[in-house]
């Protein structure tokens, strides 16, 4: 007779791929036009000024400068009112 039962499949074995989604340049640091400054899945930052957003919503700086985030109410679509966060470059003056 046999020892064990049947094996079948097994459930493990199998993960994805790290996506490295995140916060690439922070509040302050320097960047070049086209840098990305965060990978993101879905919208949980928001573009500001000089900065445009990829279809896979990564946001890249447009012109060269310095990287800030700042705070703003917007109105959801389901019309509730939250806050969101938006990433800005400011333009430096050349030396």
């Amino acid at each position: 007779m046999a020892h064990k039962k049947a094996g079948g499949t097994t459930s493990n074995g199998r993960d994805s791929n790290a996506k490295r989604r995140g916060v690439k340049r922070f509040g302050g640091q320097m960047v070049n036009s086209g840098e990305v400054i965060l990978r993101q899945k879905g919208y949980w930052y928001r573009p500001g000024k000089n900065v445009h957003v990829g279809k896979d919503w990564t946001i890249h700086a447009s012109i060269d400068g310095k990287v800030t985030f700042s705070k703003k109410k917007i109105t959801t679509f389901t019309g509730s009112r939250s806050w969101a966060t938006l990433v800005h470059i400011e333009p430096v003056a050349a030396k």
